[in-house]
């Protein structure tokens, strides 16, 4: 396997093992990839704020996609390079047709720096959980700063029917997705999305997708499996994910992403 000059990988599920680990094989072939010249981007739901949490992974890393592709940060000088907001206005009107559509959901934003949620949202995340609840619907929308992602959340549901339910309605412009989360779907702008910011980082660049190896297991991942040259959904991965890989690979707790890394290494130039 000839190394490409970007690995694109998602965290959850993909990378990180169960517990959200990243494996001392794993770290190994990080740094080894870009001691080869190999840019090493992370490609994930989370937001910026996790890697303050994760100091050893963000060591690893040239660059990290988050928020499913609405903010751009630099691992090594902490800052957010660019962030893609949905208006408060096409956020709430997102949010009324998906409780209608949806009912039993409660719903959150993501701002970058914090999630600002109604009363009753339950979905707690056990890293770079930073949360401010406010009395009312409406004040989700208007005590955020900005709004990066709409979160909408069923402790009862199941992302899959979730997604299926809110992809039949009219929405306004924006992009729906889900990472795995129990009961929760992502929604950003209508242009935003892991494909895209990937593809904007690499242009910047000079790199296109041919030179561009990916790597994710869930439904957010699809447009950067499909646009990338080369991909490779893990083992368990979600069919979506699996269909729109070129390529399989060993699980999380397999360290299948580190062992692709390292055919690409060793093999001859």
């Amino acid at each position: 396997m000839n190394p490409p000059r970007v690995i694109a990988t998602d965290l959850d599920g993909t990378l990180l093992a169960p517990g959200r680990i990243l494996t001392e094989r794993s770290r190994l072939a990080l740094h080894a990839a870009r001691a080869q010249g190999i840019a090493v981007v992370a490609v994930t739901a989370r937001p910026s704020r996790v890697f303050a949490e994760w100091p050893e992974l963000a060591a690893c890393l040239d660059a990290a996609i988050c928020a499913n592709g609405a903010i751009v940060y630099d691992p090594a000088r902490r800052v957010i390079e660019t962030a893609h907001t949905i208006e408060p206005e096409t956020a709430a009107a997102t949010a009324k047709i998906l409780r209608s559509a949806l009912p039993g959901t409660r719903i959150a934003v993501e701002t970058g720096a914090l999630v600002v949620a109604e009363p009753g949202y339950r979905k707690v995340d056990t890293v770079g959980d930073n949360r401010l609840f406010v009395d009312t619907f409406d004040e989700v929308f208007t005590a955020a700063d900005s709004i990066v992602k709409l979160l909408v959340h069923d402790p009862d549901g199941r992302a899959d029917a979730m997604l299926a339910a809110a992809r039949a309605v009219v929405l306004p412009g924006v992009h729906l997705s889900h990472s795995g989360g129990e009961g929760l779907l992502e929604i950003t702008a209508p242009d935003v999305s892991k494909s895209t910011a990937l593809a904007a980082w690499c242009a910047a660049r000079g790199i296109g997708p041919a030179e561009v190896t990916a790597f994710g297991d869930m439904p957010n991942d699809v447009p950067m499996l499909r646009w990338a040259g080369r991909s490779f959904a893990v083992a368990g991965a979600h069919p979506e994910a699996a269909a729109a890989a070129t390529d399989r690979c060993g699980a999380s707790d397999e360290d299948g992403v580190a062992e692709v890394i390292e055919g690409f290494l060793a093999a001859p130039r």
